[in-house]
């Protein structure tokens, strides 16, 4: 479509230039004495060329690349995941699996991957520009899109929808991961959280289930079960935090506890007015969590 369009421009841009240096009278065309015009050139450059090109387009883009980017049937796939939008996150799940995550895919390189989108609340658009084409996600529907890898490595994707103040920032990463290590990423990914080792550790998960992090959150193997913000069972094991917005690192971690809306205003987590003791011991417990 971009050659298409750039050869269509690049004409239009040539016949105002040969317009321009054949004009018939003297100053500015389009001013003054009105230029003659050919009917030959008004409806093969006006009509003819551009009726061509749209029609190619439409069925190169419909019946040749749209049908190699959705996703097919399901049974010529060889993972399904489930992938839900939120102002202004994502939340992962890997049916037949008790695997669910937040901002981050993984997928097996070389695996024909059937990605179901849906959304929580407003209309979102999933997109991962290096690996198809975007779907909206609409309030009350499902769509598909398929995925493929061929080699290892990070992609970025995007809501391509405007959905509120932090639509900027709902931003997630495709990992393509070889097939061991994924497998070994996907079990890891399913099972409890880890049971505090260390002091610091143990306080921090006190404070998680005393406070209203329980309440919106979940912990599996714990009593959080919130459905409000992200799981947080493996939260350790990610490398941002807040859909991109921040790295996943104990500084920032802490900082974004302490004032999330000065960080990303608007989203849905409340300041808590912890300790700075209860803070670090929270921050630690979550770090933790891998």
């Amino acid at each position: 479509m971009l050659v298409a369009a750039s050869i269509v421009f690049l004409g239009a841009v040539g016949l105002l230039g040969v317009a321009w240096f054949n004009r018939r009278s003297e100053g500015f065309p389009l001013f003054g004495k009105r230029e003659g015009l050919s009917l030959g050139m008004v409806v093969t450059f006006g009509m003819g060329i551009p009726i061509t090109v749209l029609l190619a387009v439409f069925v190169v883009g419909n019946f040749v690349v749209l049908p190699k980017t959705d996703a097919p049937a399901v049974a010529s796939t060889q993972l399904t995941i489930h992938v839900t939008g939120k102002q202004w996150f994502w939340i992962v799940r890997y049916p037949g699996t008790t695997a669910v995550t937040a901002n981050e895919i993984h997928i097996p390189v070389g695996a024909r991957v059937n990605v179901i989108a849906d959304t929580a609340d407003v209309i979102h658009s999933f997109w991962v520009p290096e690996l198809n084409r975007k779907i909206d996600m609409i309030p009350g529907r499902e769509n598909r899109v398929l995925l493929q890898a061929q080699e290892p490595g990070r992609c970025r994707g995007q809501c391509a929808e405007f959905c509120g103040l932090q639509h900027s920032h709902m931003a997630m990463y495709v990992y393509a991961d070889p097939p061991a290590r994924f497998r070994a990423w996907l079990a890891a990914q399913g099972r409890p959280r880890r049971a505090p080792s260390t002091p610091a550790e143990q306080r921090g998960e006190q404070v998680f289930l005393a406070n209203a992090c329980a309440s919106c959150h979940t912990i599996r193997g714990t009593s959080a079960q919130g459905d409000v913000g992200p799981d947080l069972t493996h939260v350790g094991s990610r490398g941002t935090l807040a859909a991109l917005t921040i790295p996943n690192t104990p500084d920032y971690l802490q900082r974004w506890i302490r004032d999330p809306q000065h960080i990303k205003p608007g989203n849905r987590m409340p300041g808590l007015e912890l300790s700075d003791p209860d803070v670090r011991a929270l921050a630690t417990y979550l770090e933790s969590l891998q």
